[in-house]
């Protein structure tokens, strides 16, 4: 250990350290120390690549999670700092773009609830989740996001948010979030080793990045995890550094800002992100019937809480495999980090820093790890267990309400975006995001994916229109029922300028068809505004405001000769009398720009 840990006493840490891989099977494990303004340790145990069992150094790139977010806290108290942007004024009044579901939390969320999690507003995480969406097409859906609590009254945790104030960032700065952390924040820290994105860490020439490897859920083999996207830049959760740049970051920290003997951030803008907020939620220490800390209380990016008596201000970050505690004592100045590879030992990312903490406080000695430990073990063996009950429930004797090929197509949901259902031979494949399975019958028109132990397992009921069409599918995510309206394919361009005329009804009513700027069916009556019809299969389209009305053109010799209107009681023939839409059918020229 280093000279200059001599006035921290953590005993035979290195032995402990190698037991703890050896008793927890960890892949690996990575470990900082500073006190004051002193790095006292940065050392790696095991393995940052358990196949080709190369070693956990304190260079290493490992992925930090939801600790990325406080580096997007302090960035927007740069704003804040220079006057562009408030922490508790509306943030509409600097953003009027942003949207929130409704409109009295468009007129009162600040931007110390969306760093807060004081929103109201649940997780939606499958929105963010994998997705290839950009930081502004997630904060263009924040929209969709409804509410469960009133606003500040309860902490929800909320990665979307901060997704969003990513984007905030980027519009008051001109820069790209990374950029502005990059420029703002880890340039003047001399943060070498902390980059944006998972392939930038691949790519870094260094070749010294961490591998995502687990035990797999029914034994203790180990098995690699499909690893974070390459290309994923997330205000939420996406940095990876190394743990002698996380040393660096914890003692800015822990010094109000300064480092080198030098001001790097504001000291005004660190204490703003400690201001407390709304009580953490105590749900994982009433499961481990434990507490490790008491008092938790959220600020912006990070917490405090009361450890063994002493103000602790930490952070965690879990990804597939990934797990990070971000943690100092404040008045003591002594800061701890550390990365855990494997998710069945990810409660060391916890213990490892409590009991870093008892060592150098001198603190009667309390076994974290073993606590842990057996609460682990009886998880994954009553997971396992669960798994061989499992039985189907489905509704015995039932079969699909239509043909198999029926259900194949695009499916959307607008803040979700696209589920695929295709067919490989007689088998339905599910495709959402980047999961592709087996699609099977469960019972009625429901259908359900394998329980596999890398994508999950996936449930999609399909639901019929009132033609008896399957025009929709629903699937729980995030606590929700999110349904998804299943995409038509309308017809070429070439098709639908032949389906462009005038057509006249029994009563000698003019019908206009034309097409709108988006190449658009527009039906068209005098005096009325126009209805875009909407694409069913073939030459068939739908009402939009009345989806069990429809409408046919009906095709002779190359040419359409007739439009057939029907709902579910009568069907009606209008002839086509012109191939030009009447100027009297258009109330004007806005009409055709609709």
């Amino acid at each position: 250990m280093p000279s200059d840990s001599r006035d921290l006493d953590l005993g035979k840490f290195d032995e402990y350290m190698e037991a703890l891989i050896r008793d927890w099977h960890a892949p690996g494990i990575g470990v900082s120390v500073v006190r004051n303004d002193q790095i006292v340790l940065t050392r790696g145990y095991g393995y940052r690549d358990a196949a080709n069992l190369l070693s956990f150094t304190p260079s290493t790139l490992f992925p930090i999670a939801s600790n990325t977010k406080l580096f997007t806290a302090i960035a927007a108290g740069l704003l804040v700092e220079r006057g562009l942007l408030s922490f508790d004024e509306p943030i509409r009044h600097a953003v009027p773009s942003l949207r929130f579901y409704d409109p009295s939390l468009d007129a009162a969320v600040t931007l110390r609830d969306m760093l807060g999690h004081k929103t109201g507003v649940p997780r939606y995480d499958m929105i963010w989740d994998d997705s290839d969406y950009s930081t502004k097409e997630l904060f263009e859906r924040i929209r969709f996001m409804k509410p469960v609590a009133p606003l500040r009254s309860r902490m929800i945790y909320n990665n979307m948010m901060y997704e969003a104030v990513g984007h905030i960032i980027e519009l008051m700065s001109g820069k790209p979030w990374d950029q502005f952390v990059r420029d703002e924040i880890l340039t003047p820290l001399g943060m070498q080793r902390t980059l944006f994105t998972y392939g930038g860490a691949k790519a870094d020439g260094q070749g010294d990045y961490a591998l995502p490897f687990s035990e797999r859920r029914d034994s203790d083999e180990f098995w690699q995890l499909p690893a974070p996207k390459d290309d994923e830049r997330s205000p939420a959760g996406s940095i990876v550094t190394s743990l002698e740049d996380i040393a660096r970051w914890s003692i800015m920290l822990m010094n109000d800002g300064v480092i080198d003997g030098k001001q790097l951030i504001p000291a005004s803008v660190l204490k703003a992100t400690l201001v407390p907020g709304l009580p953490w939620p105590t749900g994982m220490s009433d499961l481990l019937g434990f507490d490790t800390d008491l008092n938790g209380v959220y600020g912006m990016g990070r917490m405090t809480s009361v450890f063994r008596g002493h103000l602790l201000t930490s952070h965690g970050g879990n990804l597939r495999a990934f797990h990070s505690q971000v943690s100092y004592l404040s008045n003591e100045k002594i800061g701890v980090s550390v990365f855990v590879i494997g998710d069945h030992c990810a409660p060391l990312s916890n213990a490892i820093g409590f009991d870093i903490y008892s060592r150098a406080l001198g603190l009667e000695a309390t076994d974290w790890t073993a606590r842990f430990r057996d609460f682990c073990i009886k998880a994954k063996a009553t997971m396992r267990e669960a798994r061989e009950r499992s039985v189907p429930r489905a509704v015995p004797n039932t079969r699909p309400s239509h043909d198999l090929a029926d259900y194949v197509g695009s499916y959307e949901h607008p803040a979700y975006g696209k589920m695929n259902i295709t067919m490989d031979g007689t088998q339905l494949q599910f495709g959402f995001r980047h999961i592709d399975l087996p699609l099977n019958h469960f019972h009625y028109d429901r259908f359900d994916t394998p329980d596999d132990e890398a994508k999950g397992a996936w449930s999609a009921s399909f639901l019929t229109s009132t033609l008896g069409d399957i025009d929709r599918a629903a699937m729980q995510l995030d606590q929700i029922e999110a349904v998804f309206v299943r995409l038509a394919t309308r017809p070429e361009a070439d098709v639908l300028a032949k389906l462009v005329g005038t057509y006249e009804t029994p009563l000698g009513m003019k019908i206009g068809i034309s097409l709108n700027r988006d190449g658009d069916i527009l039906l068209s009556a005098p005096g009325d505004p126009g209805e875009v019809l909407k694409p069913l299969k073939g030459l068939q389209f739908r009402s939009n405001d009345f989806p069990d009305v429809t409408f046919e053109f009906v095709f002779q010799d190359g040419r359409v000769t007739e439009l057939r209107h029907w709902d579910a009681h009568v069907e009606i023939v209008w002839p086509r009398t012109g191939d030009a839409v009447p100027a009297d059918t258009l109330e004007d020229d806005a009409l055709l720009k609709s």
